[in-house]
């Protein structure tokens, strides 16, 4: 397979001396093909983008987001029995959003073929599209009609904004919308940590038209988590395939400054990774994506740990 560029030179860090002590700069291998001889494993894909977030108005320097992930994620503690494999960057370089995020579906509903876990490392929240026309044009090769996806959102916002002003890092989902319209399948979105402070009344109706499942940040507490967990699981139940998509500005600015747009209050990374878990457990996720870290406002690579470990928990049953 064919991306814009290879990064497997990215991958070195610390060799333990004790036996059994692998990390996964040790253990990634390259992603080549999708023939039989290459055992199913997770698969990372970095799609190195900001142009919708420039087209959003927002702060530019997600582009540089994967190669931040891969940094992070290399002297973490391997826990897979499985592989994992790097299959290098969609690059959008030229301002071509709309090319870039076509060549990323492509490169991903061949990964899928491959019977591989797709992890893409945005790179701004326009990766979304992206992702699902990949799962979408997969799903559509395996002879599937009016496949049942259901989009779980991890994030402050919907990012369904009206894409007849622009495709940008905040129309994703209307866009998906849309697609799916378009093609007679139905749409299932949930969006989780949604912040009222920072989406409109327009936003909020238009998510009700669409019978978006909704939590506002202040509803994911420790002590509302059960409820929040139940009503997710009766999404996931009326779904066949899971694409989770995590928009890293869902936490709080405390611990994950490193954002486009950074959370006045968000959701903790405790609760986010029982949400995520209870996705990745479902035996339904087919794909799953990370948006919107910035390394140009990240502290002490703070964020860029916290996709790491994302990456990490998500890969954790394979």
């Amino acid at each position: 397979m064919s991306t814009d560029r290879n990064t497997m030179d990215a991958w070195s860090g610390r060799v333990d001396p004790e036996p059994d002590s692998p990390r996964w700069h040790q253990v990634i291998g390259a992603f080549a093909d999708t023939t039989a001889t290459t055992a199913p494993g997770a698969v990372l894909l970095g799609f190195a983008c900001d142009e919708g977030v420039r087209r959003n108005k927002g702060r530019t320097g997600a582009a540089a987001a994967p190669a931040a992930i891969r940094k992070a994620l290399a002297g973490l503690a391997w826990h897979r029995s499985a592989p994992a494999y790097d299959a290098g960057d969609v690059v959008c370089a030229d301002g071509e959003l709309e090319a870039a995020q076509a060549r990323l579906a492509h490169a991903l509903a061949e990964v899928l073929a491959g019977g591989h876990f797709p992890l893409v490392l945005g790179g701004g929240h326009e990766v979304a599209f992206g992702t699902w026309q990949g799962l979408a044009a997969h799903l559509e090769r395996s002879g599937e009609r009016a496949p049942r996806i259901g989009i779980i959102n991890l994030d402050a916002h919907f990012d369904l904004r009206d894409p007849a002003h622009a495709h940008s890092s905040g129309t994703p989902f209307a866009q998906i919308a849309e697609a799916a319209a378009a093609r007679g399948w139905p749409f299932r979105y949930a969006c989780l940590g949604v912040s009222r402070a920072s989406n409109t009344r327009a936003l909020f109706r238009r998510a009700a038209e669409l019978d978006v499942l909704v939590r506002e940040d202040r509803e994911i507490t420790p002590a509302n988590l059960a409820e929040v967990q139940a009503a997710l699981d009766v999404f996931i139940a009326d779904c066949e395939h899971l694409y989770l998509t995590i928009d890293i500005d869902v936490l709080p600015a405390c611990e994950a400054p490193g954002v486009s747009a950074p959370a006045a209050r968000g959701v903790p990374l405790a609760l986010l990774e029982e949400l995520a878990e209870q996705v990745r457990d479902s035996g339904k996720l087919r794909v799953a994506d990370l948006a919107e870290l910035n390394p140009e406002h990240d502290i002490d690579q703070r964020t860029a740990r916290v996709a790491a470990r994302l990456i990490h928990l998500l890969t954790l049953n394979g």
